[in-house]
């Protein structure tokens, strides 16, 4: 039975392209599910000058592709009002905390709010201290919702974190990860906990490496002006990669809830093993795309707000490791890249002759479909799980989202609703991922690569199958 959720949603950004092309198509379908129902309201704020009435049909709009339900679309966009706003008024913020009130009045949302930043990461910190210094936050529970990037450095996210820390507690932010709501993402903890042979077997004894590959068909489009700040190692390998890393190496949780599994995350993260710069160059690869083979896909230095000069990386291949006894000596071969020859994001677990012992043939590989389907499947040696007639790894028979597989946003929404932090990045998570990652992008940045090294639509650099090749190892994944 579905339960309806109450809450103010103060939408930063409302005007802009993530609102209308995920956040509000999510919550429509919330809306026809009956999460939402009666008892919210959403507030778009942004400097444009809009109207109830136009906001409410851009709304509308933004629903062409998900419903052809003229009368549902217009009843839930009923429940949006407009607000012009600048981050930097006083002013402004008491118009909206007025309006908030007004609306808990009349939807009677038992005062619940979230502020989801839409919004540049510049901007976070200053929106939350006129949060917090107008007096917007309720006796209801004021949840704050952050897009990555969350910040580019250790540095900066330290500094990003200790500002938004003045108005919100850890428990009241939530840091989105869009791949944390995904299917299969969310479905690794409890495949592996109700299958303990298949557990049993996530182990430096019998596992010869991990891959996680999130590839992309795509180049940057127009996000030319964000890629040129960003690349893949900020805007990929440090958040979803790392995550993803995370959910697959983690040992068993005490229980199944937020605070269990962040607690066994984190301890991952902490066992990064630290590279110096030389390792840096020994197990990362980075890669730039070209032109095509018929030269109509444009290089990356041609695309809109791209530096013809840039160094900034579309691709990155690495080998990370651990310094823990149960992954101790596996490498977890990573990559990620723009303009490769198909869209996929997968775990491939490749596991050594040993694993035999476990009544699993020798050199299996289990490989987890995160995209492109949501949803996908488990496959083993590339045949789907019970094709294969393995009993050793399959979906528990009482999986929830089997049989009605949200979305991401919609997924993470919910989450967020019910206070539950579970598939949401905490701030000690970061840090140490952070410390990572700065350590490669430093000594990158004190190189002048060799770019374009990669032509769109191939699997990526020569050097990133050479990285696995020194190991004996090869990706599973060649498009």
């Amino acid at each position: 039975m579905t339960t309806e959720k109450s809450a103010v949603f103060i939408i930063f950004g409302g005007s802009g392209d993530l609102a209308h092309r995920k956040l509000y198509p999510a919550m429509y379908n919330l809306y026809k599910s009956g999460v939402l129902k009666d008892h919210f309201a959403v507030i778009g704020t942004a400097r444009r000058p809009w109207s109830d009435d136009y906001y409410r049909s851009t709304v509308v709009d933004s629903l062409e592709d998900v419903d052809d339900d003229e009368k549902a679309m217009t009843e839930f966009s009923k429940h949006f009002f407009y607000q012009s706003h600048d981050v930097t008024d006083s002013d402004h913020y008491i118009a909206l905390k007025n309006l908030a009130a007004k609306l808990d009045d009349q939807f009677d949302t038992g005062h619940n709010r979230i502020y989801y930043m839409a919004i540049a990461p510049r901007f976070f910190g200053t929106v939350a201290e006129h949060i917090n210094s107008e007096g917007l936050k309720t006796d209801g529970y004021n949840r704050l919702v952050i897009e990555k990037p969350f910040g580019r450095s250790f540095d900066s996210a330290c500094d990003l974190n200790s500002s938004l820390t003045k108005t919100f507690s850890e428990s009241e932010i939530y840091r989105m990860d869009h791949y944390l709501g995904k299917f299969m993402v969310q479905q690794l903890t409890d495949i592996r906990m109700k299958n303990k042979t298949f557990e049993k077997a996530l182990d430096h004894k019998y596992v010869s490496n991990m891959q996680i590959t999130l590839s992309e068909s795509l180049g940057v489009e127009d996000r030319g002006g964000y890629y040129e700040t960003a690349g893949v190692l900020r805007d990929m390998i440090q958040n979803h990669i790392m995550q993803i890393i995370g959910a697959v190496a983690m040992d068993e949780p005490a229980k199944l809830d937020s605070d269990s599994i962040h607690e066994v995350k984190r301890a991952v993260f902490a066992n990064l093993k630290d590279l110096t710069p030389e390792e840096v160059d020994q197990n990362f690869v980075r890669g730039q795309y070209g032109e095509d083979a018929t030269g109509k896909l444009k290089a990356y230095r041609e695309e809109d707000n791209v530096d013809a000069n840039s160094n900034i990386e579309t691709f990155v291949a690495g080998k990370v490791t651990m310094s823990n006894e149960r992954w101790d000596g596996v490498p977890f071969y990573v990559r990620s890249g723009k303009r490769m020859p198909a869209k996929s994001s997968r775990i491939d677990v490749v596991f050594n002759d040993k694993v035999e012992e476990l009544g699993i043939k020798p050199n299996t590989t289990v490989t987890f479909l995160i995209e492109p389907e949501n949803g996908s499947s488990i496959l083993v040696n590339g045949i789907d799980y019970q094709s294969a007639n393995q009993d050793f790894i399959k979906f528990p028979e009482d999986s929830h989202y089997f049989d009605n597989e949200r979305e991401a946003y919609e997924s993470l929404m919910i989450d967020i609703l019910d206070g539950d932090q579970i598939h949401f990045t905490l701030w000690d998570e970061l840090q140490n991922t952070w410390k990572y990652v700065d350590v490669i992008r430093q000594q990158w940045d004190n190189e002048t690569p060799d770019f374009p090294n990669y032509m769109s639509k191939t699997i990526g650099p020569d050097a990133a199958s050479e990285l696995l090749e020194k190991d004996g190892n090869t990706w599973v994944w060649d498009a």
